[in-house]
């Protein structure tokens, strides 16, 4: 048994995706979640930048007794992650390998699209994984730019997402994928449009619900797992605006986090 919270880090809103799913599979777990929104996006940032603001990020959570840490950034799972692992004393983990697993699992066709920031696209981290689970997959990506930045505007459901995804996703439903990973954890917040657009016979993989499956089996095998059955607590840090981020977080959460957001100055750490 482990009392510590589980680290949460995103370059944004995006990480409450794989915060919900935990909070479902791990409800007695406490959690400490940061969002960097004041660097937001991170899929447009040069290597050395991602992992230099990873890099801070971690040395922040760290600062609590944590006992775990989830990237729950696509673009830092796939570009910093491999850099930084062995530089820091706690277990860590991404959202590429088991979302990998997932869509081997769930495709019919072997046709398997995934959208990404262009970073996570020009890492190749995602296909290159499939591809070694299963030789014969045929793997489609798409880089999806303006995705985070609608998210943390708030444009879920709007005519505008609509417009950029159906630009976007277009290539993937011509190529005729019947398995589509969300590679970022800010695009379950576009399920949504996404399904509309891709047709609701195409099945999506979201790499915040794999990771926290792939946490609680990894908390199991340890015993690590924390003696509450419920009851776990979430604190939430930003880098920017408290009060955009409590009002969109608490409509995704269903529940209001608006007291527990504190801005902190990443640039320390």
């Amino acid at each position: 048994m482990d009392n510590r919270a589980i680290g949460v880090f995103d370059s944004g809103l995006g990480g409450l995706t794989a915060v919900k799913q935990l909070m479902e599979v791990l409800p007695g777990e406490d959690i400490v979640y940061f969002g960097d929104t004041g660097r937001v996006p991170y899929g447009t940032r040069s290597k050395d930048t991602i992992i230099k603001y990873v890099m801070q990020d971690i040395a922040f959570l760290k600062t609590f007794n944590i006992k775990m840490i989830v990237v729950a950034c696509g673009t830092a799972s796939t570009v910093a992650l491999p850099v930084v692992r062995d530089k820091f004393d706690i277990c860590m983990t991404g959202v590429v390998d088991e979302a990998a697993v997932c869509a081997i699992e769930a495709t019919k066709n072997n046709k398997i699209g995934v959208i990404a920031t262009s970073a996570t696209i020009k890492s190749d981290a995602f296909k290159k994984k499939i591809q070694t689970l299963e030789p014969n997959a045929n793997v489609f990506s798409q880089a999806c730019p303006l995705f985070v930045p609608l998210v943390e505007n708030g444009h879920f459901d709007s005519e505008v997402a609509m417009l950029v995804a159906k630009e976007y996703l277009e290539p993937l439903k011509e190529a005729g994928v019947d398995t589509l990973v969300l590679g970022c954890t800010h695009y379950p917040l576009l399920r949504g449009v996404i399904q509309k657009i891709m047709g609701y016979d195409v099945t999506l993989i979201d790499v915040g619900e794999a990771a926290s499956k792939h946490v609680k089996r990894y908390l199991e095998e340890n015993d690590m797992l924390s003696p509450k059955k419920e009851g776990g607590k979430c604190s939430y840090f930003v880098s920017d605006s408290v009060d955009n981020f409590a009002h969109l977080g608490s409509l995704f959460l269903e529940r209001q986090i608006g007291e527990m957001v504190n801005k902190i100055d990443i640039e320390k750490y």
